[in-house]
């Protein structure tokens, strides 16, 4: 079976985590402080704090902006859970917005028909790898988290994702762009911001009892993200790679590739392709000749809590597909994937 994500690891990942338990300090210190300060420098941002996950990052850099009850925070309903999750565990209230079918991520026209005098953040995806254009949100008047979990090291009119606005945030979950097992990162250019991140990760040893959390990331963890961090060039230029295949192997099938952009827009941390009719038994059609494929986003959230329409987030819930591209995946693997997947799309 040729599995749909998997992460890149290698004899240099371990020796970077062996070290860190030889060592015999393995919570939150050295190893973490300079993963902070390279993740910072890699996406150009002055400083940056490393939490326990992307969920995390994003629950703390809403409570730094003051985000909290009373306030909204506009996300897009085409998008993973986390995103609604971290609003109401900031005790805020979820405002979803229509997809672009360009990005794959927020509308902005949509957006802006959706703020409010309550509005204290837009939380805007670069999904699936693809930078979403920030210049739009960022001339709402609202501040802007990015959320580059899905699209380090690309770039968003010339600048790195994660660069622009009032906080960006990172996940290294498994099959994320660079991995630390679990983890993420808050980065900000706003040392204040930042401040307050800090000091809400670790609740230990405090003269107050103001609410903070346990959302420190190990040494372990680190040490393995210093390690991907140094391959992550690397790493997308193999995604890349495979997407040039891809794009070869499919121009003439029966199915609509995903944008080719130009200037290092795109790392591919997936290669989602728009297909008409149903998926489910194309997905059935390739697992059985052990190509495993699914729907880049699991359910739109507006499907999860009955509201509203949002029907180009619905139109791409029900004719997106992503196929496998990760740095460890073959160049017979890739060939096989599109010719599984173009012998399946003629003969439906």
């Amino acid at each position: 079976m040729i599995v749909h994500s998997r992460p890149t690891l290698s004899e240099a990942d371990a020796q970077a985590v062996a070290r860190v338990v030889l060592s015999g300090k393995i919570a939150q210190g050295e190893e973490v402080a300079a993963f902070e300060r390279e993740l910072a420098a890699f996406v150009g941002q002055p400083e940056a704090v490393a939490v326990s996950s992307g969920t995390a990052a994003l629950h703390l850099a809403l409570l730094a902006l003051g985000v909290g009850p009373g306030a909204e925070v506009v996300i897009p309903t085409y998008v993973c859970d986390a995103l609604h999750h971290a609003v109401s565990h900031a005790g805020a209230v979820p405002v979803l917005a229509d997809a672009e079918a360009a990005t794959l991520s927020l509308d902005p026209d949509d957006v802006k028909r959706r703020l409010t005098a309550r509005t204290k953040a837009i939380i805007l995806p670069h999904a699936f790898g693809l930078a979403a254009g920030v210049e739009a949100f960022l001339a709402m008047g609202v501040p802007v988290i990015e959320d580059c979990a899905q699209a380090i090291g690309a770039l968003d009119a010339g600048r790195p994702v994660g660069s622009r606005g009032a906080l960006a945030v990172f996940s290294f979950y498994a099959t994320k762009l660079l991995t630390t097992g679990e983890g993420g990162m808050v980065a900000g250019g706003d040392r204040a911001l930042l401040g307050r991140v800090r000091d809400l990760r670790e609740y230990d040893e405090r003269v107050d009892l103001s609410p903070r959390f346990n959302y420190k990331l190990t040494d372990l963890g680190a040490a393995l993200g210093r390690s991907q961090l140094e391959r992550l060039p690397e790493f997308i230029a193999r995604r890349r790679a495979v997407a040039l295949t891809y794009r070869r192997r499919l121009a003439r099938a029966a199915c609509r590739l995903p944008p080719d952009a130009a200037g290092g827009q795109h790392v591919y941390h997936r290669f989602v392709i728009g297909v008409d009719g149903p998926l489910d038994p194309l997905i059935e059609r390739l697992g059985a000749r052990g190509i495993q494929c699914r729907r880049p986003v699991f359910r739109p959230l507006h499907r999860a809590l009955g509201c509203g329409e949002y029907p180009q987030a619905e139109g791409l819930w029900e004719r997106s597909l992503s196929i496998p591209c990760y740095p460890s995946l073959t160049d017979a693997d890739a060939l096989r994937v599109a010719q599984a997947l173009a012998d399946a799309l003629e003969s439906r």
